[in-house]
C-alpha cells in the first residue's frame, strides 16, 4: 500500500481517474467540474493506492475522505466513491500535445496504467477528461 500526495481522483461510472499535475495546476478544479457532471470524489490532495490482483485501487486516507479544496471558497464535503480501480491517469500539462495517437503508459506499484496529458487552461477540460476516459481508459 502506498500514499500519493498532490493528486486528486474521481470515479466516473466506477472507473477511477487519477488527476496529477504541479501545485496550482487545477487538479481540484477538474475534480470539482467532473463531480458537477456526475463523478464521485475518491480523494483530493492525497490518495491511498493498494494493489488488488492486476489492478490498482484508489481510496482516500481517512483524514481527508470526502473533502475537496475549492480554491477561494474552502474545504468542502462531497459524497465519495469508497474505492475504485484506477483506469486512467490524467496529467495536467501546459505542454500537452495537441493530438495523440496513443496513450502513454506509466507503472505504479507494478501496475501499468494509460496516461493522457491535458492542457489545463481549457474551458472544455472536464469534457476532454471524459473523452480521454472513453478513448484510452481501461475497463473497470
Amino acid at each position: 500500500m502506498s500514499l500519493l500526495v498532490n493528486v486528486s481522483a474521481v470515479a466516473i461510472g466506477g472507473r477511477g481517474v487519477l488527476i496529477e499535475g504541479p501545485p496550482g495546476s487545477g487538479k481540484s478544479s477538474l475534480a470539482l467540474a467532473l463531480i458537477d457532471r456526475g463523478a464521485k470524489l475518491i480523494g483530493d490532495d492525497g490518495l491511498t493506492l493498494a494493489r488488488s490482483g492486476e489492478r490498482l485501487v484508489a481510496s482516500a486516507p481517512p483524514n481527508v475522505e470526502g473533502l475537496l479544496e475549492v480554491r477561494n471558497v474552502g474545504l468542502l464535503s462531497y459524497p465519495v466513491a469508497q474505492a475504485a480501480p484506477l483506469c486512467l491517469i490524467l496529467r495536467l500539462d501546459p505542454e500537452a500535445p495537441r493530438f495523440v495517437d496513443a496513450a502513454e503508459w506509466v507503472a505504479i506499484e507494478g501496475v501499468t496504467l494509460p496516461l493522457i496529458r491535458l492542457w489545463p487552461d481549457s474551458p472544455a477540460l472536464p469534457l476532454r477528461a471524459e473523452a480521454a476516459l472513453r478513448c484510452w481508459g481501461l475497463d473497470a
